[in-house]
């Protein structure tokens, strides 16, 4: 299949990456689990291993980041703002090695139809853990060098795709704190006519912070969540 052939010898790198992704490259550098979050994989092994792709491109407004809407059917995380990414395949290899990176690219392409060819891999956040799914995360991140068209590829899986201006990420007036009913409370962006919570918001927040570029907001600012969240 040509995606398998998109993804084959995929490698991280760091040259010509533009300077305004240095604080981030620097953050993937340094920070450390715990940094990232307090959710951290099962020590006995056990989840399922995935990836997300963390995609930062250029857009009319400077730099900005790709995120898709889980159509509202799917069974978990419904209607959630997201990376693209999903569980690795046994044909994307090892776990432990470059499958996430392959996974990453693989499952952006099947969810919002980028080219895998067109994105320069530059690094991978510590694997993180979502207790609610039982999955293995591992945060790879992109530099969309050769940007192409991206939309829904299946309405059964998405709902939509698009992209935020890391403008809009760092404004205090677009920034919030979910509260759920079980008590957890979390970062939240309203961007793009959507909330972006859980694990995306925890994400985003983290890479903000630890790159330097985080302003002042109200964390007392709130968005409540029902059950079903």
């Amino acid at each position: 299949m040509t995606r398998a052939s998109h993804t084959e010898g995929v490698t991280l790198s760091k040259d010509g990456l533009p300077a305004w992704l240095d604080p981030v490259v620097h953050a993937v550098d340094t920070v450390e689990p715990l940094q990232l979050s307090r959710f951290l994989p099962p020590a006995n092994g056990a989840g399922r291993q995935s990836a997300v792709l963390i995609l930062f491109g250029e857009g009319e407004r400077g730099p900005e980041l790709l995120l898709m809407e889980r159509a509202s059917s799917l069974r978990s995380h419904a209607g959630q703002p997201s990376f693209p990414g999903g569980a690795l395949d046994p044909e994307d290899g090892d776990p432990k090695g470059d499958g996430p990176l392959r996974a990453a690219l693989r499952e952006a392409e099947e969810e919002t139809g980028l080219d895998p060819s067109g994105v320069q891999l530059f690094g991978v956040l510590p694997k993180l853990y979502i207790p609610v799914s039982g999955f293995v995360v591992t945060p790879v991140l992109g530099w969309w060098r050769e940007p192409t068209p991206v939309g829904v590829v299946d309405p059964n899986e998405t709902a939509r795709v698009f992209t935020v201006p890391v403008a809009d990420l760092t404004d205090p007036d677009n920034r919030a704190t979910t509260v759920h009913p079980s008590g957890h409370r979390g970062p939240a962006f309203l961007v793009e006519s959507a909330l972006v919570w859980g694990f995306t918001a925890g994400i985003i927040d983290r890479i903000l912070h630890y790159a330097g570029w985080e302003r002042p907001w109200d964390r007392e600012k709130q968005v409540p969540l029902d059950w079903r969240a």
